[in-house]
């Protein structure tokens, strides 16, 4: 039963991030990239701030797979590095922290390229 209240709470916390992307995309003037630096850095700023631990821990992956999740990620990476190698750490910390998941985006979409035709975008 832990585990169904666990997803449930991942499912929602996750959408309901979501959700504040599209309205953000759907009523502002705020073009999609900006909106995506938006919540990196959210993320980067909430944790710096002790707050996004709280929601990692009560919503796991609805929180740690959004942006913001990435934003954690880089902070987290930045402080443990800042710890074992001093203000150099400020510089690594972070791409060590993430390369993982920036490998994975361009393996992927190397991959999508490679399996799909580009066209011309219709105005």
């Amino acid at each position: 039963m832990d585990i169904l209240l666990d997803c449930l709470w991942a499912f929602l916390v996750g959408g309901l991030l979501c959700v504040i992307g599209q309205v953000l995309i759907d009523r502002t003037k705020l073009t999609p990239a900006r909106i995506l630096v938006g919540y990196v850095v959210a993320g980067v700023i909430l944790t710096a701030l002790g707050l996004y631990d709280y929601l990692v821990d009560f919503a796991g992956a609805g929180a740690k797979v959004p942006l913001t999740g990435f934003g954690y990620s880089l902070a987290k990476g930045v402080e443990k590095a800042v710890i074992d190698y001093g203000l150099i750490g400020a510089l690594v910390g972070g791409l060590t922290a993430t390369a993982a998941g920036i490998t994975a985006a361009m393996f992927f979409g190397l991959l999508a390229a490679f399996f799909t035709k580009s066209r011309k975008k219709k105005l």
